[in-house]
């Protein structure tokens, strides 16, 4: 069934995501790398501008889709729990923020922008370390390119604007 909706690279990616195409070379290869980046970081990590992955270029689009793996390496485990901790801590804030809302559209667009930044995280970072198929998600407010930076921070501001004026509805 699978074979007659999703086309040819799609089957390999999930191929290789389950375990039934070893393509280190082809569609793998990317996740190959990212994981060898992400392992050779250890505990505190190579230091900024030295991951041996990333600076000699092994790892592509490290600046984009794979810059989860540029953190792994350079800051180690240390950095890459901070700062999957930083979002944890921006997930249970726009929670709180969302709660307290008075109006059902701000609580629901409050929810909203938690789950679009929560679902990028996990498939990002579950992209670079090899648990989800690689899809091309950034990682908010690190992946380079304006796009994804802006529409994060139109989401981001526009509930926060939500946020500001809860106060006056109450009046």
């Amino acid at each position: 069934m699978l074979n007659h909706v999703l086309e040819d690279h799609q089957r390999t990616r999930i191929q290789v995501l389950l375990g039934m195409n070893d393509d280190t070379r082809a569609a793998g290869y990317n996740v190959h790398q990212s994981k060898i980046a992400i392992g050779s970081g250890g505990l505190e990590g190579k230091g900024f501008m030295n991951g041996t992955q990333t600076k000699l270029r092994y790892v592509p689009e490290q600046d984009t889709d794979f810059i989860f793996c540029t953190v792994g390496e350079e800051e180690g485990f240390i950095g890459s729990a901070a700062v999957l901790l930083l979002f944890l801590t921006l997930v249970l804030r726009l929670i709180y923020l969302a709660e307290r809302q008075s109006t059902v559209f701000g609580r629901v667009y409050g929810y909203c922008v938690m789950s679009i930044l929560l679902f990028h995280v996990f498939i990002n970072v579950g992209m670079v370390m090899g648990l989800t198929p690689v899809i091309g998600i950034p990682l908010p407010f690190f992946s380079y390119g304006g796009s994804s930076l802006w529409g994060f921070t139109l989401l981001l501001f526009t509930f926060l604007r939500i946020d500001a004026g809860r106060k006056r509805s109450l009046l």
